[in-house]
């Protein structure tokens, strides 16, 4: 590992701070929450078509830069400086990989280059909150986190065309025919105005539950780049023919809905049976919303078939490798928001005076700051370490997209660093900062609220921390030696009596114990 940066990364990171620090100040972020899209679309168009923001880590073949997940996360540690609320995480780090994992060349040459170019923005929806789960952060993702075959969760269903066949011998129609999606979701960001919908569901009932991913365009493109919708409807709703389509009553019953709520967020005309619903959220820099959707109509992405890029197992695995560039990324934001956090703090204990001379030239405000450094810059590594590795060369070689060979635990342990130091930091800033920090309208609250919003969506922090051990192997094994070990260095430094145990013990002896329970 080079931990060098190349002079085309400093000019990303150099590049975009002077651009923020233009455009993004305290003011302004508080003044791009409030409006209906909740980011500030002026900005964020001159950051995808002046410097390819969404499209740093997508291949030049599809319209992006050729870079990686290093490169996207340097961007997003500037973003996460200026606290910048945009669609950025959602549309480059969860959702455009997914696409270019799973998508059948179709797919990706009609969505892609528009992802990159700044055209479409997009996200993941994941039933019931269960981001970190579907991405294999918390734990393994292999389960029925959505849906289960039960009540909840989204549910996928194919609906055949007319004049359809049935195959010979019976059996499940496994062409033509398009795909209807019903359920709902909750915490999606940037839910309310995403153009691009990647939706996992569950297909199959209960006696073959198995988890897919699916599109749904909700401007009136409909999910076929052609304007038509994969059962042949244009963006009305009605067939291509003349006919109208068998869910315009449900059009017309999401439309009185809409009205209902005041036409908070609720789809564009002509994306039947979707409503969308911005949710009030603690961190309004990380807009969220909650979608429901009733018979949706939707494409399958990949191909279709168990054993094809859009199969349960394929879609595991890339959601899991989605997870790894993600976490690197959502880790190098947090860092970014720490560092400036800190470095607005270490500015005011500068200039704040108190007893004759500045509250920073206090030992005890010293000692606090430097503990607040050290956790910042290991946090740091951590993040950058997590980013080489997610972008480290495909195992089948520089052509294999999406079977990136990724180092078990690195990203969830970085991800758990950086949401740690960024709470510790947020917290000290306030504190800091005295009365004045208090106040509810100061730049601190930004990363408070920053910091306890991204551990609720994405943690807690100790199951992160527990995921990366379990991927790593450090409770397989040996594990009641290591619980063995973890109770005699408590004896031996007085963990267990009224001290606390070391940073870092509670996850070892408590892994260590379950294991040994389980034994």
């Amino acid at each position: 590992m080079d931990a060098a940066f190349t002079e085309e990364q400093l000019d990303i990171r150099r590049t975009l701070r002077e651009l923020l620090h233009r455009r993004c100040g305290p003011d302004g972020v508080k003044a791009a929450v409030r409006t209906p899209a909740g980011y500030d679309e002026q900005l964020w168009h001159q950051l995808a078509a002046g410097l390819g923001l969404p499209g740093l880590a997508l291949p030049t073949a599809y319209g992006g830069a050729g870079c990686g997940p290093t490169e996207l996360a340097l961007a997003c540690e500037e973003t996460g400086r200026a606290v910048l609320p945009s669609p950025l995480i959602a549309t480059a780090a969860l959702a455009a990989p997914l696409i270019l994992a799973l998508g059948t060349e179709r797919q990706r040459a009609a969505l892609l280059p528009a992802l990159a170019a700044g055209e479409l923005t997009a996200t993941l929806v994941v039933p019931a909150g269960r981001l970190a789960t579907a991405l294999a952060l918390t734990g393994p993702n292999d389960g029925d986190w959505a849906g289960g075959g039960r009540a909840g969760g989204i549910q996928a269903r194919r609906v055949p065309q007319e004049r359809e066949e049935p195959p010979q011998g019976g059996g499940e129609r496994r062409a033509g025919g398009s795909w209807r999606l019903y359920g709902e979701a909750g915490q999606v960001l940037n839910g309310h105005t995403a153009q691009l919908l990647v939706v996992a569901a569950h297909t199959g009932g209960f006696a073959r539950s198995r988890t897919r991913l699916f599109l749904v365009r909700t401007d009136a493109s409909g999910t076929d780049p052609t304007g038509t919708d994969a059962a042949g409807r244009d963006s009305t709703g009605a067939d291509a023919a003349g006919t109208d389509g068998p869910a315009a009553g449900a059009a017309g019953a999401d439309a009185g809905r809409g009205a209902e709520d005041g036409g908070r967020g609720a789809g564009p005309a002509g994306v039947s049976g979707l409503l969308r619903i911005r949710q009030t959220a603690l961190d309004e820099t990380r807009p969220q919303a909650r979608l429901e959707l009733r018979e949706v109509h939707a494409e399958l992405l990949g191909e279709e078939g168990e054993e094809g890029d859009g199969g349960p197992a394929a879609v595991a695995g890339a959601l899991a490798a989605t997870g790894a560039v993600a976490a690197a990324a959502l880790a190098a934001e947090a860092v970014g928001a720490a560092d400036a956090a800190l470095t607005r703090t270490v500015s005011y204990v500068r200039e704040r005076h108190q007893f004759g001379r500045p509250i920073g030239s206090f030992q005890a405000v010293q000692h606090r700051l430097a503990d607040l450094y050290v956790a910042l810059q290991a946090a740091r590594s951590a993040a950058y370490y997590a980013a080489w590795s997610a972008g480290r060369e495909p195992a089948g070689g520089p052509g294999a997209a999406g079977a990136v060979t990724v180092e078990p635990g690195v990203g969830a342990l970085a991800l758990a660093q950086a949401l740690e130091a960024l709470r510790a930091v947020a917290a000290e800033a306030v504190q800091l900062h005295g009365g004045l920090g208090f106040t509810w309208e100061h730049p601190a609250h930004l990363y408070f609220k920053r910091a306890a919003c991204d551990e609720l969506l994405l943690g807690p922090v100790h199951r992160l921390r527990e995921r990366a051990a379990e991927e790593a192997g450090l409770f397989t094994g040996g594990a009641g030696r290591l619980a063995e070990g973890a109770g005699a260095f408590a004896k031996e430094t007085g963990a267990g009596h009224g001290g606390g145990e070391p940073a870092g013990a509670p996850v070892v002896a408590r892994g260590g114990r379950e294991a040994v329970d389980a034994r």
